[in-house]
């Protein structure tokens, strides 16, 4: 039986990144749809908000389900996102959702 690639940190497909969203991102019902894009699309993480009025993620997954959270995020009726910043981390080990603080 293969394990699942996106739960398995393992997986050399697997990366984390730490990504800071600028622009319209707090209070647009941003950390909603993280979370629920990140679960549709099997990433693992966690996402909240910062005082200087950005969004601080990081995202556990394939490079493309990565992508597609992000593009799902933007589709939000009032998100706009103007600027990231974008770092590659290390994986986190047993790690099994995604979560808003």
């Amino acid at each position: 039986m293969k394990s699942d690639p996106i739960k398995d940190p393992e997986d050399k497909s697997m990366v984390r990144k730490r990504i800071i969203f600028y622009g319209y991102v707090q209070g647009v019902g941003f950390r909603w749809r993280a979370r629920n894009a990140a679960n549709m699309y099997g990433c693992t993480g966690w996402c909240k908000n910062k005082w200087d009025g950005s969004v601080a993620m990081e995202i556990q997954g394939t490079e493309d389900a990565i992508d597609s959270v992000i593009l799902a995020i933007e589709k939000g009726t009032y998100v706009k996102i103007e600027d990231m910043k974008v770092k590659t981390i290390p994986l986190v080990d047993h790690e099994y959702a995604f979560k808003t603080r």
